[in-house]
């Protein structure tokens, strides 16, 4: 699928968005404060489209032919098992160069309204680690609520405090 907005396209990713994600994504700026390494090579961004971002309801959030980022749903068994059956988990991020524009709150509306239109979702959760105030600004304009603290572990295994928020039809 492919949506549009006034500003965004988001569609699925593919192989030769490789060498742009990369570009993007090795700012230690961006995937640590979201949770993931940033990447070391295109071949690294690669294996992520293939893998990571092949996942069904995954969209590179695309401005002017360039993919800035990445938007999309976690559904368990990806995601936490206590959401619930018709949940669904938002992540999302937005290159660097590109923060301050929107882009983020753009592109979820659009795949918010995806979800509780097309695919039965009725209750979509989203966190942030509570030194990401970008993040908590996101969620806050998109209408979702406070719902729970957590601690997880990111990808170096370190514990971590983290805010779930919670979006209802």
């Amino acid at each position: 699928m492919i949506f549009e907005s006034e500003n965004l396209t988001l569609r699925p990713w593919m192989e030769s968005d490789a060498e742009c994600l990369y570009h993007f994504a090795k700012n230690p700026n961006v995937g640590p404060i979201a949770g993931w390494p940033p990447h070391e090579s295109v071949d690294d961004s690669l294996n992520i489209i293939k893998t990571i971002f092949s996942k069904r309801e995954t969209y590179a959030i695309v401005k002017d032919s360039i993919p800035i980022g990445c938007v999309g749903f976690l559904f368990y068994p990806d995601t936490n098992h206590f959401w619930g059956d018709e949940s669904a988990e938002l992540g999302y991020w937005i290159a660097e160069e590109y923060w301050g524009n929107g882009y983020a709150v753009e592109a979820s509306e659009i795949l918010i309204e995806h979800a509780f239109r097309d695919l039965n979702i009725k209750t979509i959760f989203a966190t942030y680690k509570t030194e990401n105030n970008r993040s908590k600004r996101v969620l806050e304009k998109l209408g979702f609520k406070y719902y729970n603290e957590m601690k997880n572990e990111n990808y170096l295994g370190e514990l971590f405090e983290e805010i779930a928020m919670k979006l209802e039809i």
